[in-house]
Parts: structure tokens; C-alpha cells; sequence
């Protein structure tokens, strides 16, 4: 079962502003790293750019997320994901977590849902977050 909110403060502290810091950092590498690939694209990736930005970070969101419950991000701030048992994230949870994350950031109102979620809850979840049962946690030491 993961910590309560109420119970144990401490591994909610402070989490809004982290996820908001790892998404700045997630963001920027995702963008750097499609720069990286555009040129293996004979530069015709700029006229789908977009969409090489959401291939790219769901590959990304998905290998660091079932690596380690964590992206590049999170990590650096120190914070992670665990599933509704407080474990790690597995493969498939990884997979439903980004899957969730990408459909969010392509349709503006799930977005927006997510954001107002993560402001009002006392865990901090966003939508994709509520419906799988996983909680964004300050990383244990």
C-alpha cells in the first residue's frame, strides 16, 4: 500500500514543484534527443517534427519509467513512480503510465484534467496517475 498523504507527509513534500522540474528536464532531453536523430532522418523529420517529439519521448518515458520507476527527470529531483502495492514500476505498468501520459498531451482538456488533479490531490496524482493507482513519491534513501 503506498504512504498516506496524511499519515506520511514526508513523501509527498514538495512533489507538485518536482514534477513540474522533471518535466522541464524530460523535455529538454526528449527535444535534444530528437535533434540528435533528425540528421539519421535525411532532416525530413522537420516536417514531422511533432510527431518525432511524441515517438521519442514515449520510447524515452517508457525505457526509463520501466527502468527504473523514474525518468532522467524525476530521478534528478529525486522522486519516483510506484504502483497502487508501492512497488516499482514493471513493464506493463511503465507502458500504461506513458500510454496514459502521451493520449494526455495530445488532447488539451485530459491535459488540463491532469494538471488540476495534481494541483487539488492530496497524493499529487494526475489523471493518468488516478486511473492506474500509481503515486509520484520523493524517492526513498
Amino acid at each position: 500500500m503506498t504512504p498516506d498523504p496524511f499519515d506520511q507527509p514526508e513523501f509527498y513534500d514538495g512533489i507538485l514543484a518536482k514534477r513540474f522540474f522533471a518535466w522541464v528536464v524530460d523535455s529538454i532531453l526528449i527535444v535534444a534527443l530528437c535533434l540528435l536523430v533528425l540528421p539519421f532522418t535525411a532532416f525530413t523529420g522537420v516536417f514531422f517534427f511533432p510527431a518525432l517529439i511524441l515517438v521519442i519521448g514515449f520510447l524515452y518515458r517508457l525505457a526509463t519509467l520501466a527502468g527504473g520507476s523514474a525518468t532522467w527527470g524525476m530521478r534528478l529531483v529525486g522522486m519516483e513512480l510506484r504502483d497502487g502495492r508501492d512497488l516499482p514500476f514493471d513493464g506493463g505498468t511503465a507502458f500504461m503510465h506513458t500510454l496514459g501520459y502521451s493520449v494526455s498531451v495530445a488532447m488539451a482538456p485530459l491535459q488540463l484534467i491532469s494538471v488540476v488533479l495534481m494541483i487539488t490531490s492530496a497524493r499529487r496524482q494526475g489523471l493518468t496517475d488516478m486511473l492506474l493507482g500509481t503515486v509520484p513519491l520523493n524517492r526513498r534513501k
